[in-house]
């Protein structure tokens, strides 16, 4: 079968480039979004013509038919489901295009195949229970998965609600429950990567942890070695805020960085009058330097979310839109072997 794709919430592609990992006969005939700086990279990545600029909520069957899309891949919002978001659900208007989606996808006969991502919270909202009475609407078979992109080998920890619909046959595994793990152990098993294999060269000192973070916030964030195998999720909030948005790089060893941070707490157990002299902030900062703290780049990050080498930002994208729009995205790979067992006989 000759795939026709049409990407919905489509941002800066990450659907795209899954379609591509997967290695199916076929191409995106139409990508649809309605952030302009998302789109900008789309487009600067494969061209203007595919991508455009709408409200999903104005999308239209006879739209659908006339692009003769046979699959659908999409990544709704998911501010609904989650706590910043409040998790108002189907209240949110943000919802309101996936409810929109679900009236279509049962009037769309030539869609056969599906696949949808969104946050970990996701499967027990009315939203998804609403997806899911859409799908049975139309025919489909489905499944549902809480995967993790360390269960691919790599080194970033993404959990993130899958559902996967196909009409025709049904899929050769089990369903009536929420899959957290590949069937079949389709991921590999030769071992995470280490971060050493991600990060970059000659990393600008503009990626420093600031003096100010580092002074008040460094014991609360979650330090990477190059060593290591994991890293946290990030969000579109990375930079911005320090806790519980991603994590953040030495080069240094974890016993290496380890020493220093026992010194920090010596200066800080042996000191802790709320008025200490600028001597002693300074030799704690003098050491925290040491561990040469900085942000993972934008181009590590999109490693971590299995983008290729070849996905590239406009120019004038700003750093902080670049972590913004990663932090909307997919992770690939993921997204990926998911197509190949959407599609899988």
């Amino acid at each position: 079968m000759v795939f026709r794709v049409l990407e919905l919430f489509s941002g800066i592609g990450g659907m795209h480039y899954a379609f591509n990992y997967a290695q199916l006969d076929g191409q995106i005939v139409a990508a649809l979004d309605v952030n302009t700086v998302a789109n900008a990279v789309y487009a600067h990545n494969y061209g203007s013509n595919l991508v455009k600029t709408r409200n999903i909520q104005s999308l239209s069957v006879k739209e659908v038919t006339k692009l003769q899309a046979n699959m659908l891949l999409m990544s709704p919002p998911c501010q609904p489901h989650t706590r910043q978001g409040l998790q108002r659900d189907t209240e949110d208007k943000r919802s309101d295009a996936l409810t929109h989606l679900c009236g279509l996808i049962p009037e769309c006969q030539e869609l056969e195949y599906i696949l949808m991502e969104n946050v970990k919270g996701f499967e027990s909202s009315q939203a998804r229970n609403q997806f899911i009475e859409s799908l049975e609407r139309s025919g489909f078979h489905w499944r549902e998965f809480i995967l993790t992109p360390t269960q691919f080998n790599v080194p970033n920890t993404r959990y993130r609600y899958y559902c996967i619909a196909r009409k025709g046959a049904d899929f050769p595994f089990a369903g009536g429950k929420i899959w957290e793990e590949m069937p079949g152990a389709i991921a590999q098993n030769q071992g995470l990567s280490q971060i050493a294999e991600i990060v970059e060269e000659n990393v600008s000192p503009d990626f420093l942890v600031p003096d100010d973070v580092l002074t008040k916030r460094v014991l609360v964030m979650d330090i990477i070695h190059p060593a290591q195998s994991r890293s946290m999720c990030f969000t579109k909030g990375y930079t911005h805020y320090t806790e519980g948005t991603g994590s953040a790089y030495t080069p240094l060893s974890e016993d290496e960085s380890h020493r220093i941070f026992e010194l920090v707490k010596e200066i800080d157990t042996s000191n802790q009058d709320a008025s200490k002299s600028e001597k002693i902030l300074q030799q704690r900062l003098d050491l925290l330097h040491q561990v040469r703290l900085r942000y993972f780049t934008p181009r590590e990050v999109a490693r971590l979310m299995s983008f290729p080498e070849n996905f590239e930002f406009p120019p004038e994208t700003t750093n902080r839109q670049k972590y913004r729009l990663l932090g909307n995205s997919i992770n690939v790979k993921v997204v990926g072997e998911l197509i190949k067992l959407l599609t899988i006989k």
